[in-house]
């Protein structure tokens, strides 16, 4: 590429013009062009967050801690729901406009001028890669203390793997996906996303997860990195309100803390926990329990079971152990009127268990589904021959998520819920035809 590009819109289309899943580059090549651009990552405090589900909310609470601690903290994650600068983040704020196009440009300038033994390759970032390198320019220039890094697809061979230099790894729930690229137990998946782990540096991970821990447990010895589990019997959930959980967490050798966090999804008291772990061995003197408490409590990420209008609600859920722990929230939930749900999804998932788990919970009375305006989106036509397949409740098939939204709840009873899953990318559409205002705080 040549030019500087004067437009966050040009940027953007620069940018989506890059394949998301081909021309994968090496670990090395990533660790080359970092050099290439100063290290900006050096110096800097590194969490790294690895997993299948739940790595996003966990980057959201360990950066809300820091934050309430008055600790500066830059923050990459994937995906985005409605603009690419949610991926990249500082204190609470993606990057403006203005932000994204200067670390866009400066990005674009190394890469002018590469040096030989990357010119020699014809190398060129990846879509992931390219972000990556944005966001640590812009940590950079924001001279952030804390990075807290969420992986994309794995973990091993993952662009942020490249940085050596971390102070704790956290792996989050380990489940089925992805499986033509990290294996197809979760042994094998657990190991990939173990990949992230360095010699000396702690590992928390969720200890409930037997074949997985066993995995990140044997990874661990074999690095020399000391393995902190978070066992399910050490969180205990005390009271599930309309959109606040109160629990408690045992934690070294404390008694069991309160904590509250602002969702109703049952899965955000594993998620926490894991970040509370994790903030407990970083042992920085800044990050108190009361701190940890409140940070805990103020964060707020989208689309994890989000109430977005009265009786309305939007989750991420896209695989089937992330169908499971939705499924498990909504039977908590009361309803006095009917269930509803809209779904749509992605043909590269396991739709059809996915599917197969939402129709058999026997939940949801009327079932919308819609074809999301995605290249990756499954056909209208196999999504209602699937639901068909496994329930005998009321489906109807939308040509637009628009039309679908809008006369689900347009006749909704005030005692109805309506709940929207199955992917982000819908929840980005869903989002985009809100028009709230965006991601500018956690």
């Amino acid at each position: 590429m040549t030019g500087h590009i004067d437009s966050y819109e040009k940027a953007e289309a620069y940018i989506n013009g890059i394949p998301k899943f081909t021309g994968k580059n090496s670990l090395e090549d990533t660790r080359r062009f970092l050099e290439h651009m100063g290290n900006p990552l050096n110096g800097r405090k590194i969490i790294h967050v690895a997993g299948t589900n739940g790595k996003g909310s966990v980057c959201a609470y360990l950066c809300s801690v820091l934050r309430e601690a008055h600790i500066s903290a830059g923050m990459f994650t994937s995906p985005h729901l409605v603009t690419m600068r949610e991926r990249i983040a500082v204190d609470g704020r993606m990057a403006t406009e203005q932000e994204f196009m200067a670390a866009f440009n400066h990005v674009a300038e190394k890469l002018e001028a590469l040096p030989p033994e990357l010119e020699r390759r014809s190398y060129h970032p990846s879509f992931f890669e390219f972000l990556f390198f944005m966001a640590a320019d812009h940590f950079r220039s924001a001279d952030v203390e804390y990075v807290v890094l969420e992986t994309g697809l794995g973990g091993k061979l993952d662009a942020t793997n490249a940085v050596d230099d971390k102070k704790i790894c956290v792996i989050t729930s380990i489940g089925y996906d992805h499986m033509e690229y990290l294996g197809s137990t979760l042994s094998e998946i657990a190991a990939q996303k173990a990949g992230i782990l360095r010699k000396g540096v702690p590992v928390v991970y969720p200890g409930g997860q037997t074949e997985a821990a066993k995995s990140i447990e044997e990874c661990a010895r074999a690095v020399q990195a000391a393995a902190v589990p978070v066992d399910p019997d050490a969180i205990k959930v005390i009271k599930i309100k309309n959109k606040t959980i109160d629990f408690s967490f045992r934690i070294n050798y404390y008694d069991y803390i309160g904590f509250t966090v602002s969702s109703s999804a049952l899965y955000q008291t594993e998620n926490s926990a894991l970040a509370i772990k994790a903030l407990d061995c970083l042992a920085d003197p800044r990050i108190t329990m009361p701190v940890i408490q409140e940070g805990i409590r103020k964060m707020f990420w989208e689309a994890r079971m989000e109430e977005i209008m009265p009786g309305v609600w939007l989750d991420g859920a896209h695989n089937i152990d992330g169908i499971r722990s939705f499924l498990d929230t909504v039977e908590t939930q009361p309803c006095g009127g009917k269930r509803k749900l809209l779904f749509s999804v992605v043909k590269d998932k396991q739709y059809l268990e996915v599917i197969r788990e939402l129709a058999l919970s026997g939940l949801f009375d009327e079932i919308g589904i819609a074809a999301m305006h995605n290249d990756r989106a499954l056909p209208l036509d196999v999504l209602t021959e699937s639901f068909r397949r496994y329930t005998t409740a009321k489906c109807k098939a939308y040509d637009e998520v628009k039309t679908a939204f809008d006369e689900m709840v347009f006749y909704k009873n005030d005692e109805d819920r309506v709940y929207i899953v199955g992917s982000l990318y819908l929840a980005g559409e869903i989002k985009a035809l809100l028009r709230r205002p965006r991601r500018d705080q956690f």
